[in-house]
């Protein structure tokens, strides 16, 4: 599986990219970066500018992964940046207004996903010369990069128990037994992330993990993207982005190079 890392790293990147060319489109956040009028300071010109400052420097991030641009510290640099927003701006915003909800929690642990596959994308990269102390320092988080996922996603998958009336109409209506589906992904999301968490069998799990995201990417996100592009200025091409990401960071977790960082 290692042997496709540059394919499963190009998926993580595209997948920022993307998301950061819709918010240059929007001309706004996402709010799996930061939620729509938060925090209260950064509204009119100041988020616009912000927006487009954010939105550049990861469209920049993408491409050095893309193209191995100093691609392990810059990477390092990514899973900092997705992890001070989700304890800065994601968390306050949540604790703010929907704290006992855990399906509002979602942004949160996706913004999460996104850190932690910056670090497993770092960790699938060789050691590159003359690091700094500071980048060394860094590497420290690798290893944690493997867990925000796993802990996500048994998290998702719990959620698919809790609201299967929200669930359930996501599944294709070409495809039968919705709510059957519904729970069956339940119990792979929380399987896949309790193998990953608990290093049993972490490389098949996150194999099949990988495999049923980009799956959902293909059968699911794609054609609800093209059938509504526009609600929510585009949310639904925003999932798409995040599955194309999520799933490459499942695949790398599925590598060997992993298990010695």
């Amino acid at each position: 599986m290692e042997n496709f890392d540059k394919i499963w790293r190009a998926f993580f990147a595209l997948g920022i990219i993307a998301i950061a060319v819709q918010q240059l489109f929007c001309g706004d956040f996402r709010p799996v970066i930061i939620p729509e009028a938060w925090p209260a300071w950064l509204q009119h010109e100041g988020r616009l500018v912000s927006t487009w400052i954010v939105s550049l420097s990861l469209i920049a991030a993408g491409i050095a992964i893309l193209f191995d641009l100093k691609a392990r510290t810059i990477s390092l640099l990514l899973g900092v940046l997705f992890l001070l927003l989700v304890i800065v701006v994601q968390i306050p915003y949540q604790s703010t207004h929907y704290p006992l909800h855990l399906g509002s929690w979602t942004n949160p642990f996706k913004t999460l996903v996104l850190s932690g596959g910056a670090f497993v994308v770092a960790g699938s990269l060789p050691l590159q010369g003359n690091n700094s102390g500071f980048t060394k320092s860094l590497g420290m988080l690798i290893p944690v990069g493997k867990y925000f996922m796993a802990i996500t996603m048994a998290t998702f998958g719990w959620m698919h128990f809790l609201y299967p009336d929200f669930v359930t109409p996501l599944v294709p209506n070409w495809i039968p037994w919705h709510l059957f589906w519904t729970y069956f992904a339940g119990v792979a999301l929380m399987l896949s992330g309790i193998a990953i968490i608990i290093n049993i069998q972490r490389r098949t799990a996150a194999a099949l993990l990988g495999l049923m995201i980009l799956l959902w990417f293909i059968m699911l996100h794609v054609p609800r993207a093209i059938a509504d592009p526009h609600t929510g200025n585009g949310n639904e091409w925003t999932s798409v982005f995040e599955a194309l990401a999520f799933s490459g960071i499942a695949f790398i977790i599925a590598g060997k190079r992993q298990e010695a960082k």
